[in-house]
């Protein structure tokens, strides 16, 4: 038994350098920010970025956090996110931005702006099919330049390949 663990456990970590290089191949310059960004995402979230994907919206209102279970019969990962993004909306409201500090290990840009200006922003929380979004919404140009930063900080830490522009309609 124990060879066999002590087998499964160097298995297990060749897997993982093995993702890692890969990914360091694949031109990410820093695969263990990634990997980290990874565990404390799920650690914070409530819910695995391997069953789910995020897209990070830009609009010319603001802009849209959105997380969908990957498989729509996964309503455990569905109900996490959707608890997890209702958590999120109050926490922004409140200007408290502990969470995506936490996950990214670092203040993402717009953070200090849209604590200064919560009052001017509006965030709003929406179940869709297999998930949910928050929207996030202002009239205020500082405001709104400071969650087009924030979002596309998301967009490029999370690697999720969604577009840096603002989009001229809602998804």
């Amino acid at each position: 038994m124990h060879g066999t663990l002590k087998l499964s456990f160097s298995l297990m970590a060749m897997a993982c350098a093995t993702g890692l290089i890969a990914s360091a191949q694949a031109g990410e310059p820093d695969s263990g920010h990634a990997h980290g960004v990874a565990m404390r995402g799920d650690h914070a979230m409530g819910f695995s970025h391997m069953k789910t994907t995020h897209h990070f919206v830009l609009l010319p209102d603001g802009g849209a956090i959105e997380v969908t279970a990957n498989d729509r019969a996964d309503t455990v990962s569905r109900a996490a996110i959707r608890m997890h993004l209702r958590h999120i909306a109050t926490m922004f409201a409140a200007g408290d931005f502990s969470a995506p500090m936490l996950i990214h290990d670092r203040v993402p840009p717009g953070v200090p702006e849209l604590k200064r200006m919560k009052a001017r922003v509006r965030y709003t929380f929406e179940p869709i099919e297999s998930g949910g979004r928050v929207l996030i919404s202002t009239r205020n140009a500082g405001a709104l330049m400071a969650i087009h930063d924030f979002l596309r900080f998301q967009i490029e830490d999370h690697k999720t390949g969604d577009p840096l522009e603002v989009l001229t309609s809602s998804r």
